[in-house]
């Protein structure tokens, strides 16, 4: 299955997976909603960047096509599609508004870490019966304090007080916090445990206080209004997923972050390379078919977009065959393998954008006009720094000492 992003036609990371929800009446049905919902995204994007407020027109289309819970499982009230149908909206919507594809993969990742984790757990399964009723979105909470960005690590951690629960917590960031209708957050899971020992706990809007900490007045993604605040939460004790995080973090949160976060900034370099060969048509028909010097940066970007959507394919390829062996989403070679991917996207991306940029000038470097890729660059930068590529490759480099090297070329 191909994509259309503006006038460039590109490959899914999907690899045309979507085919696997059903007959085509389903798999149409969804590209419907998907294109609605991408369209008023696309519509707002200029605004949202310009005045760094939440996508709220989009965020909307997104619940009235009801894509928030299209990853639930159809038992518990979802549609059941694939990670795979997940990527491709996330790679659509971030040709169309980085900032309402980031707010759409951080939701679905808690989704996803809900429908693996808390399954027989029965206020879980209502929630999820909720959210696909009611289109709630949910945010996350994993950034906190002194820690940054490492989420193997919690300061605040869970009080306990009969049939009740308590957790205060400062969140350096928490994207769309003030809009959402709950917040996933993770915490020690007893006053008395190490930092690592750590539970994830979902609270809805009416459990929790949010004091402002920290403003969000940022380079891009200035619509995920990612600011930081004091959390405090109280619920019951079944509002703590079942599975210690630990195994919930190596399954599900990092694999479904590295993949939906790199779809989409793979779409934002799609627009990109996608203005630029706008531009460089315009260019030749005014010229009679003479391609300006900028050509050869279009070529370079549109062959570094194609390696980026081979790379996400490939990393989702070996977690969908991962999930199928016990114990293969904990192994040295598959969490050193989904790491790395992240930086390796991220990276991609970043050049993917820049190469758009070199093709399409100072037409490109406006930040107004047809052809700007200015907003584009703006916030794919983000991507190194979401959770630091230089944290991920300190953490895995003592890991990739003791991994093997490949014996071929053709060595997997």
């Amino acid at each position: 299955m191909a994509l259309e992003a503006g006038a460039l036609s590109v490959t899914s990371p999907l690899g045309g997976t979507m085919d696997t929800l059903g007959p085509d009446c389903v798999a149409e049905t969804l590209r419907r909603r998907i294109e609605s919902a991408t369209a008023v995204a696309a519509t707002h994007a200029e605004a949202v960047d310009r005045e760094a407020r939440f996508p709220g027109e989009a965020i909307d289309a997104l619940r009235h096509a009801r894509l928030l819970g299209v990853a639930v499982p159809r038992e518990l009230g979802g549609e059941g599609v694939e990670l795979a149908a997940i990527l491709d909206v996330c790679y659509r919507l971030g040709q169309a508004c980085a900032s309402t594809a980031m707010i759409f993969a951080m939701h679905q990742i808690k989704v996803a870490c809900i429908a693996r984790h808390a399954r027989g757990n029965a206020w879980h399964e209502e929630l999820l019966r909720r959210l696909c009723g009611e289109q709630l979105l949910l945010a996350s909470s994993t950034t906190e304090g002194q820690s940054g960005g490492n989420v193997r690590a919690s300061a605040a951690a869970i009080e306990r007080s009969a049939d009740r629960i308590a957790l205060e917590r400062s969140a350096t960031v928490i994207s769309y916090g003030a809009q959402a209708d709950g917040i996933v957050t993770t915490a020690r899971r007893s006053a008395d445990a190490a930092p690592s020992d750590q539970v994830l706990v979902v609270f809805l809007k009416q459990d929790y206080r949010l004091e402002p900490l920290l403003t969000w007045d940022t380079l891009g993604m200035r619509g995920t209004c990612s600011a930081g605040f004091s959390l405090r939460a109280a619920g019951r004790p079944d509002q703590i997923l079942p599975e210690p995080y630990d195994g919930i973090h190596q399954q599900t949160m990092v694999p479904v972050a590295h993949l939906t976060w790199s779809s989409v900034w793979a779409g934002v370099a799609a627009a990109a390379v996608a203005r630029a060969q706008l531009l460089l048509r315009h260019a030749a028909r005014q010229a009679n078919g003479q391609l300006p010097p900028g050509a050869a940066h279009f070529t370079r970007g549109q062959a570094s977009l194609r390696t980026l959507l081979a790379l996400i394919a490939g990393a989702l390829r070996h977690y969908e065959a991962a999930k199928r062996e016990e114990g293969a989403l904990a192994s040295l070679e598959f969490q050193t393998m989904i790491n790395t991917a992240k930086v390796e996207a991220s990276e991609l991306a970043v050049a993917t954008v820049m190469s758009a940029l070199r093709a399409c000038g100072l037409s490109g470097y406006r930040n107004d006009g047809e052809f700007s890729v200015a907003r584009h660059l703006r916030d794919v930068l983000s991507s190194p720094l979401m959770i630091s590529n230089d944290r991920i490759l300190s953490n895995i480099a003592s890991a990739a000492l003791m991994s093997p090297l490949p014996d071929s070329p053709s060595a997997p």
